[in-house]
C-alpha cells in the first residue's frame, strides 16, 4: 500500500513538472517569440544529453553555442532557466504536501514516518505511562529563531507569486470540472507571466525594518495558525491513544534576531530594536482581532436558550461600565457581547490608551471565561476548537509575537566597559588587564549596588549606542512584557569576562541588581556564543569557571537556574572543516551538560545552524537526532535563516510537516525511546576514540589547504563569484566583519554561498574522506564505521550530509570556474587536490553506508538533484563566461549590464541548489 502511494506521488510530481513547463513555454513564446522558446528548448535538450552521454565534445558544443548568444537573448535564456527552476521547486513542494495527504487518506495501519501520530504511537507502544508522558510534555522545549542572514536570493514579491502558484496547483488537483480546471490554468499562466515580468534583482540593500517586515510575513501568513494547530493536534492524538486529557504546554515557539542582531551590522540601532518590537506587537494584535472576529461570527448562542456562567455575566457588566460600550447590539447573545468587548480592549491596547489589556494573560483570562461558560451547555466530547485555537495563539504569541534575541560582538562590550571604567577611575586601562584581574574587577563592580554612570555622562558615539541598547532592552521589557526580549548573545565569547561585561552593562540600566541581603534580581539571560574550534574546546572549562563564581550562580538562580549557550556551526566549520566542527560541537555539548548537572543548572542549547550543509543545515528532525543523547532533555533552540524560511514556512502544509517531524522526534527522544534498533549505549568509548582520530586527521587536511596553502585565497577569490555576491543586495549586513580582505573577517555565509555557486560545495565535505581513510589505514576496521552509521544518529547524519553534498557537487561544471583563475598552476594544483579528495570521500562514504550509489537511502532527493542538474548547468556555464568578461572590462556602463546578468545567474543557481548559504 505504501509503495503504491509512493509511486503514485512520483508520477504526479512528474506530471506537475511537465504541466508547469508547458505553461512556462507558452509564456516564453509570448514574451520572446519562437526564437526564445526554441533556444531554451534546444539548451534543455543539449544539457540533458551532456548528462546522459557524458561526452566532452557535447560540453564544448554547449559552451560554444551559449557564447554565441547576443546579450538580449542571453538575458532571457538566463531568466527562463531560473523561472523553470522556481516552478520545479513549487511542484516539489506540492508533491510533499500530496504525500502527507495520501498518508492521511489511508487507514490507521499506515502512518507517515515522523508524523505526530507516529510519535504518539511510539510512546504508547513503548509503554510510556500517562505520568511519564506528563513529564515528557513538561520537558519539551523547542524554539526556532528566524534570522535575516543574507542567503535568500529571491525577492519577497516573487515568493508571494510562488505561494499563489502553489495554492492554485493544489486547487487544480482538487478540481474535477473541466471549466474549473480551465479557469485555474488561466490563473496559473497569469501568475507565471507576472513572475516573468517581475524584476528579480533588488536595486538596493533592504533596510533592517524591511527585513523585519519580510520575517513577519511568515508569522502573518503561516505560523500564526500552524503553531496552535500543531499543539492542538498533539493534544487530541494523545487523548485518543491514552483516553486521558493532557494539557500540552506551549513547547514550540518562534523567536527572531531581525532587528536585534548587531554583530557586524552597523544598521541595527537601539531605536531599530524598539521599532521592531512595535511592529511585532502591531501584527499580533491585528491577528487577534481577526481571530476574535471569527469567533464572534461563530458563537451566536443566546442566554434565552442556554445557561451561561455567573462569572461571565459579571465580567460583561464590569467591562461595559468601564469601557462605556455594550459590545454587541443583541444583549442576549452573551458570547458575542463579551467578544465585542474583547475587541474594544484590543483596539485600545493597540492605541496604548486606557482600557486596553495590561498583558496577554488578561486577554487569555477573558477567553477562558467564555470557555468555562461553554462547558455548562456545550457537549464536552466535542469542544469548540476555534476557541481553543485562539487561546493557544495567546499562549504562544503573547503580545510580543516572537521573542527578539539581542546579539553583539564581545569586543564591542569590552570597548564600552573600558571607557566607563576609565571615566570613573576604576581601571585606567581595563583592556590591558589579564583575565584574572578583569574578572575580579567586574565582580567587584557587580557587587556594588551603586551605578557607575548617569544619564548626564558623555561617552564616545559607540559606547553611547551600546548603553542605549541596554536601556532599550529594559524599556522593551517594561512596555511589551518580559518575553519580548529574554536573552543577550555574545559573539566570539572567549573568556568569563566577556559574559560578566554584559552583566555590568545590564546592571547600569536596572536589568540586574544586587540587594543588600545578597539576593540578585536579573531580568536577562546572558548567553555565550562558542564559534571557533578553539572556543569550542575551551568552552567547557570556561563554563566551569563561570559557574564557580558565587555571584554568577545567584544570577542563574534569579533566571530559574537556566543557562543558555549558543553553538556556532558556521564559523567553526569555516575554521576547522565540517567533520571536525561537528565533532567538537558534539563533545562540547556533552561536557558542558555534565558540568551544568553537577552545579544543578539546566541548559538550553542554541544551535546556530545555516541552511547549507556547510553551515550545519539539513532537516530539523535530523538536527535534533544528531545531538548527544544525554542532552535530549535540555531545551533546544535552532536558527532558521535565509532560504530555509521560504522553503519550510512559505506554505502551511510544508510548515506543518517540518514542525511535526521535529516535534515527533523531540517527543520520542525526550521519552528515551531509542532511535535505532540497536539498544546499546551510544557512542561507546571505541566509537568516540574513532571519531576523535577521524576529526584530527580531517582537521589537518582541511587547514593545510585553507590556511597552509598560500595560493588558496587566490583560488577562492578568482575561481568563485565571491566578489560579485556583494552586489546581490540580499541583506542589510556587510559581507565582511571589518571590511578587510583577511580570511578571518570573511563571513561564513558568502564563504559557503560562493562555493555552492561554483558547484564545488567544498565547506560541506572537504577533508572528510582523508579523516575516514586515515582511521581505516590505522585500524582496518570498516565494520566499526558501518556499525556506527547504522546505530549512531550523529555519525549517520554526518555520512548522510556528506552524501547530499557530494551528490550536489559537480566537478565537471566546477572545472569551468577554475579557468577564471589567472595562474594555471594554482588552479590545476588545488583543483587536482579537490578532485582527489572528492573521489576518496565518495568511495569511502559508499563503503560505510553500504550503498552502490550516493543517496540510495533517499531516492526522492537523488532523483530531484538528477532532474535539476540539466536546468542548473546552463546557468553555471553562462555565469563563468559573464564573470570572465566582467572582470576584463573597464567600461562602467557595460560592466553594469554584465553584472546584472551575473546576478540573474546567481539567483537561478540558488533556486536550483536550494540550500545555498
Amino acid at each position: 500500500m505504501q509503495h503504491k502511494a509512493h509511486r503514485a506521488s512520483n508520477i504526479t510530481l512528474n506530471q506537475d513538472v511537465e504541466y508547469l513547463n508547458r505553461l512556462l513555454d507558452k509564456v516564453l513564446r509570448h514574451e520572446g517569440g519562437e526564437e526564445l522558446l526554441e533556444t531554451v528548448k534546444h539548451f534543455r535538450t543539449l544539457s540533458k544529453a551532456i548528462r546522459a552521454e557524458n561526452q566532452a565534445s557535447n560540453f564544448t558544443t554547449f559552451n560554444q553555442e551559449i557564447n554565441k548568444l547576443d546579450s538580449s537573448l542571453r538575458e532571457k535564456v538566463i531568466r527562463a532557466f531560473s523561472v523553470n527552476l522556481q516552478l520545479y521547486n513549487i511542484a516539489e513542494q506540492n508533491y510533499r504536501s500530496r504525500r502527507r495527504r495520501e498518508y492521511q487518506m489511508q487507514d490507521d495501519s499506515i502512518i507517515q514516518s515522523r508524523s505526530l501520530e507516529h510519535g504518539v504511537n511510539q510512546l504508547f507502544e513503548n509503554n510510556i505511562s500517562i505520568e511519564q508522558v506528563e513529564k515528557v510534555l513538561g520537558d519539551l522545549s523547542l524554539e526556532l529563531v528566524i534570522t535575516a542572514h543574507p542567503t535568500e536570493a529571491t525577492r519577497r514579491s516573487m515568493l508571494r507569486i510562488h505561494q499563489r502558484i502553489a495554492d492554485l496547483l493544489k486547487d487544480w488537483e482538487f478540481s474535477y470540472l473541466r471549466y474549473d480546471k480551465k479557469v485555474i490554468q488561466e490563473m496559473i499562466e497569469n501568475e507565471i507571466t507576472i513572475l516573468w515580468q517581475t524584476a528579480e534583482i533588488r536595486e538596493k540593500k533592504p533596510s533592517v525594518m524591511k527585513e523585519v517586515s519580510n520575517g513577519l510575513y511568515f508569522f502573518d501568513k503561516v505560523l500564526f495558525n500552524v503553531l496552535p494547530q500543531l499543539h492542538q493536534d498533539l493534544e487530541d492524538l494523545l487523548e485518543e491513544k491514552y483516553s486521558h486529557r493532557f494539557q500540552v504546554p506551549a513547547f514550540l515557539r518562534f523567536g527572531s534576531w531581525i532587528g536585534g542582531d548587531r554583530d557586524g551590522n552597523p544598521n541595527v540601532k537601539a531605536k531599530t530594536t524598539f521599532n521592531t518590537l512595535k511592529e511585532h506587537r502591531n501584527l499580533v494584535l491585528s491577528k487577534y482581532m481577526e481571530s476574535i472576529d471569527s469567533l464572534k461570527e461563530k458563537l451566536s448562542q443566546s442566554n434565552k436558550k442556554v445557561a451561561v456562567s455567573d462569572k461571565l455575566v459579571e465580567s460583561i457588566a464590569n467591562d461595559q461600565k468601564e469601557l462605556k460600550y455594550n459590545g454587541w447590539h443583541k444583549i442576549d447573545e452573551v458570547y458575542r457581547v463579551k467578544l465585542g468587548l474583547i475587541l474594544r480592549r484590543l483596539k485600545l491596547t493597540a492605541q496604548d490608551t486606557k482600557g486596553g489589556y495590561s498583558d496577554a494573560h488578561a486577554l487569555k483570562d477573558d477567553l477562558l471565561l467564555i470557555q468555562d461558560s461553554l462547558t455548562i451547555h456545550h457537549p464536552a466530547q466535542n469542544p469548540i476548537k476555534l476557541l481553543r485555537h485562539v487561546i493557544r495563539q495567546v499562549e504562544i504569541f503573547g503580545f510580543h509575537l516572537a521573542t527578539l534575541d539581542i546579539r553583539n560582538h564581545s569586543g564591542e562590550h569590552e570597548n564600552t566597559i573600558a571607557e566607563i571604567l576609565r571615566q570613573v577611575g576604576i581601571a585606567p586601562d581595563y583592556k590591558a588587564l589579564d583575565e584574572t584581574d578583569k574578572t575580579a574587577t567586574l565582580i567587584k563592580v557587580l557587587e556594588d549596588p551603586r551605578p557607575l554612570i548617569s544619564i548626564y555622562d558623555e561617552f564616545s558615539k559607540e559606547s553611547q549606542e551600546m548603553i542605549e541598547t541596554f536601556r532599550t532592552i529594559k524599556q522593551v521589557k517594561d512596555t511589551f512584557g518580559e518575553r519580548a526580549i529574554e536573552v543577550y548573545l555574545i559573539s566570539m565569547t572567549t573568556a568569563v569576562s566577556d559574559i560578566l561585561e554584559v552583566l555590568v552593562l545590564a546592571k547600569e540600566v536596572g536589568l540586574y541588581r544586587v540587594y543588600p541581603d545578597g539576593k540578585v534580581r536579573s531580568r536577562l539571560h546572558v548567553a555565550p556564543l562558542l564559534e571557533t574550534i578553539d572556543d569550542l574546546k575551551f568552552g567547557p572549562e570556561m563554563i566551569k569557571q563561570l559557574f564557580s563564581i558565587p555571584l554568577y550562580r545567584k544570577h542563574l538562580e534569579a533566571r530559574g537556574d537556566l543557562q543558555e549557550i549558543m553553538l556556532g556551526y558556521s564559523d567553526s566549520s569555516k575554521d576547522g572543516g565540517n567533520v571536525t566542527a561537528n565533532w567538537e560541537l558534539y563533545k562540547t555539548q556533552d561536557e558542558i551538560h555534565l558540568i551544568a548537572s553537577s552545579y544543578g543548572v539546566k541548559l538550553k542549547y542554541f544551535h546556530g545552524r545555516g541552511g547549507s550543509l556547510g553551515r550545519g543545515g539539513g532537516p530539523l528532525y535530523s538536527s535534533l537526532l544528531s545531538q548527544p543523547p544525554i542532552t535530549h532533555g535540555d531545551g533546544v533552540k535552532i536558527t532558521e535563516q535565509g532560504e530555509v524560511l521560504s522553503s519550510r514556512y512559505l506554505l502551511s502544509d510544508i510548515a506543518y510537516r517540518s514542525l511535526e517531524q521535529a516535534t515527533s522526534t523531540l517527543l520520542t527522544s525526550v521519552a528515551g525511546i531509542p532511535q535505532s534498533e540497536v539498544q546499546e549505549e551510544m557512542p561507546t568509548k571505541q566509537e568516540r576514540e574513532a571519531m576523535t582520530f577521524i576529526s584530527e586527521a580531517a582537521l589537518k587536511k582541511y587547514q593545510d589547504l585553507v590556511f597552509g596553502d598560500k595560493d588558496f585565497l587566490t583560488y577562492f577569490n578568482q575561481g568563485t563569484p565571491l566578489n560579485e555576491l556583494g552586489a546581490l543586495n540580499i541583506g542589510s549586513r556587510p559581507m565582511k566583519r571589518k571590511g578587510s580582505d583577511r580570511f578571518e573577517d570573511l563571513r561564513a555565509i558568502p564563504w559557503v554561498f560562493a562555493w555552492t555557486q561554483s558547484r564545488q560545495l567544498l565547506p560541506a565535505w572537504y577533508a572528510a574522506g582523508t579523516g575516514l581513510q586515515a582511521y581505516l589505514d590505522q585500524t582496518d576496521d570498516l565494520a566499526l564505521l558501518q556499525d556506527m552509521y547504522q546505530h549512531w544518529p550523529f555519525f549517520q547524519a554526518i555520512i548522510n550530509n556528506l552524501q547530499m553534498a557530494l551528490t550536489k557537487t559537480d566537478l565537471e561544471i566546477a572545472s569551468n570556474y577554475t579557468k577564471m583563475i589567472k595562474d594555471d598552476t594554482i588552479s590545476e594544483r588545488i583543483f587536482g587536490q579537490i578532485k582527489k579528495e572528492h573521489k576518496l570521500t565518495k568511495d569511502i562514504v559508499l563503503s560505510i553506508s553500504q550503498q552502490s550509489e550516493l543517496m540510495d537511502h533517499q531516492p526522492n532527493i537523488k532523483e530531484s538533484v538528477r532532474l535539476r542538474n540539466p536546468l542548473v548547468d546552463p546557468l553555471n556555464i553562462i555565469q563563468v563566461q559573464l564573470i570572465n568578461q566582467l572582470r576584463a572590462i573597464d567600461d562602467e556602463a557595460a560592466a553594469s549590464d554584465l553584472l546584472e546578468d551575473v546576478l540573474l545567474t546567481i539567483n537561478g543557481i540558488a533556486a536550483g541548489m536550494r540550500n545555498t548559504g
